[in-house]
């Protein structure tokens, strides 16, 4: 176990790390499963792959470690209830709101900023969560989409930003 002192100070450090949100889904014998997380990040353009890391306590865990396919939706502003029922609902009461579909077996939320559809290439266990590497399959993005965004345990919006790239 890690020193006290460590813990909380990792905790309030990850707290102040502005963070995208993104709706993890999967399908498991016939049932859809959800989390909202912050904890991905891109692995490799050869082969396109990211990764995801779940807590082994949520939900959503064991149905990844059967599953072959997840995806990767990344929030936008307009998506505050999906991550709100992603993370106070439970079951298939996670996607009573949104306009989901089906691709390629799992849940995608078509008003996502972006969505990635992954075929499970690797599984890492790692204190107590799971690392997930996902191989893309598939890909979407809108440019009018607003990233939804964590920070200090609230959703902030950075939509005001000054663009660094306007001339």
């Amino acid at each position: 176990m890690a020193d006290e002192n460590v813990l909380n100070e990792f905790q309030y450090t990850m707290r102040h790390i502005a963070a995208a949100v993104h709706a993890i889904t999967t399908r498991h014998e016939g049932q859809r499963y959800a989390i909202v997380a912050t904890a991905f990040s891109s692995v490799s353009f050869d082969p396109p792959s990211v990764l995801i890391c779940v807590n082994s306590d949520t939900s959503i865990h064991a149905p990844l470690m059967a599953a072959e396919h997840f995806a990767v939706n990344v929030l936008s502003l307009a998506n505050r209830d999906v991550a709100d029922a992603c993370a106070m609902k439970k079951g298939e009461e996670r996607f009573s709101c949104g306009e989901w579909q089906d691709e390629m077996g799992v849940p995608v939320l078509a008003t996502a900023q972006s969505s990635l559809i992954c075929r499970i290439a690797d599984r890492h266990r790692f204190g107590t969560h799971t690392i997930f590497i996902g191989e893309l399959v598939g890909a979407h993005h809108r440019e009018d989409a607003k990233p939804l965004i964590y920070y200090d345990r609230r959703y902030i919006d950075i939509s005001d930003a000054p663009d660094q790239g306007a001339s």
